[in-house]
């Protein structure tokens, strides 16, 4: 062998550890996306959840009031008595503090619904917090 063949040190190259970094790049970005879209959807399915506790706690209102609680008294309602309540109330119906959403806002509540007429809508802003767009969680979603 040649004294410059012996000379050369075993060791990666400069291609070579660029190709492993490149590697290791595009295998973290695919893991990133993948852990982001479980975690989008998972707070989808909570706030769906979160939505659908409340039908049972608006239904004992319904049977003691005979009516949902207005916009405006809206889910507190629930809580407390509102201002224009009568004996009828009979509440608490939820012992816990009325839950925010997902994201950390306060569910909306109408009484009659726009979309739910002969009763109510709750819904969230959803992910990008503004209102009337396709990602709004409420309770006439499929």
């Amino acid at each position: 062998m040649s004294p410059r063949r012996q000379k050369r040190q075993a060791g990666f190259t400069l291609i070579e550890v660029l190709l492993v970094l490149v590697i290791l790049v595009v295998l973290g970005s695919i893991a990133v996306s993948t852990f982001t879209n479980t975690q989008r959807n998972a707070m989808k399915n909570a706030a769906k959840s979160q939505i659908s506790m409340f039908k049972t706690p608006l239904a004992e209102y319904h049977l003691d009031m005979n009516v949902y609680p207005s916009t405006a008294d809206g889910l507190e309602a629930l809580r407390n008595a509102p201002a224009s309540s009568d004996s009828r109330w009979g509440g608490p119906y939820m012992e816990d503090e009325i839950p925010k959403d997902p994201w950390g806002q306060p569910y909306q509540y109408a009484s009659p619904g726009s979309k739910n007429p002969n009763s109510y809508d709750i819904w969230s802003y959803g992910p990008d917090q503004q209102n009337s767009t396709q990602d709004d969680i409420g309770n006439w979603s499929s």
